[in-house]
């Protein structure tokens, strides 16, 4: 079993407005809170934000109820590529010894384990709004790692992030950006949680540029996984809206815009599967 340098310990958590409603349901953790909302995109010119209490209950039960197939759907739609994009997501963490970093929207954890099989001592916190994603998570991680040394779990609100300022060396995420329902305030919890020079790295779907193949990728992405999800994880429904949100969130230029509005600077981003899959990076600047 690995030893946590004492060094590498997180603080106290702040508190915040939803860290009571769910505590006790999974360990160990160190807070406990349930999301607000999450968007739900319909077209590229239409963001809908749907911040009521019972929309983010609507979305939090679809992600359970694909929780048990959520890795093999993830396989089957990006043809195995997604954990190589997990891969250059830690790299571009650029993560050293003793770094600390948060996985914001964990889900079943690739990214924590990928980063927990890094560099030594590297202290990483799972994060999720889904307590049965961070389960499974959980699970996978004693099977592949022998213990959870070295990886802590919160369930929090993406928006309302229960750390400290300047609590993490780097804040990783997958396919958490476009669901949700403040975009502008989500990427201002994160810089305010990263040190000075710390970095973010983003992977996540992005509405394809038109072209010859835009009826290939609309048949694949509106008939193509709705039926997967239907045959495999038995939720046509999920997989329907999961290709909504792609079609409807910011194109790769606007999100990289976006990131030099928050402040983040060498802001870069790279394109993957004719265009559709981004992963966006930036700095935090030293001396804020």
């Amino acid at each position: 079993m690995r030893k946590t340098d004492p060094s590498t310990q997180l603080p106290t958590l702040r508190q915040t407005p939803f860290n009571e409603a769910l505590r006790g349901r999974i360990k160990p953790i160190h807070c406990l809170e349930v999301a607000r909302g999450y968007a739900y995109h319909h077209s590229r010119r239409l963001y809908l934000k749907l911040m009521d209490a019972q929309h983010g209950q609507r979305v939090r039960q679809m992600f359970t109820r694909i929780a048990p197939h959520y890795d093999l759907m993830n396989r089957l739609m990006t043809l195995g590529q997604d954990r190589s994009w997990r891969r250059e997501v830690i790299k571009l963490a650029q993560l050293e010894e003793k770094s600390r970093v948060l996985d914001l929207g964990t889900g079943t954890g690739d990214l924590a384990m990928i980063a927990a099989r890094g560099a030594p001592h590297i202290q990483v916190l799972a994060a999720d709004f889904n307590l049965d994603m961070m389960k499974i998570a959980q699970q996978r991680l004693r099977r592949s790692l022998q213990s959870n040394s070295g990886v802590d779990w919160c369930a929090c609100d993406a928006l309302y992030l229960p750390f400290s300022p300047g609590m993490f060396d780097a804040v990783v995420s997958a396919f958490l950006l476009r669901n949700v329902g403040d975009l502008a305030k989500c990427l201002l919890e994160q810089y305010r949680v990263l040190k000075p020079g710390g970095r973010f790295v983003a992977l996540d779907t992005t509405p394809p540029q038109r072209g010859v193949h835009t009826p290939l990728m609309n048949l694949y992405l509106f008939h193509l996984i709705p039926w997967l999800g239907k045959r495999i994880a038995g939720d046509e429904e999920a997989y329907r809206y999961l290709p909504h949100t792609t079609k409807g969130f910011l194109p790769a230029e606007q999100l990289a815009a976006k990131l030099r509005e928050v402040g983040f600077l060498h802001v870069k981003h790279r394109k993957f599967m004719f265009g559709s899959i981004a992963i966006h990076w930036g700095v935090k600047p030293q001396g804020v």
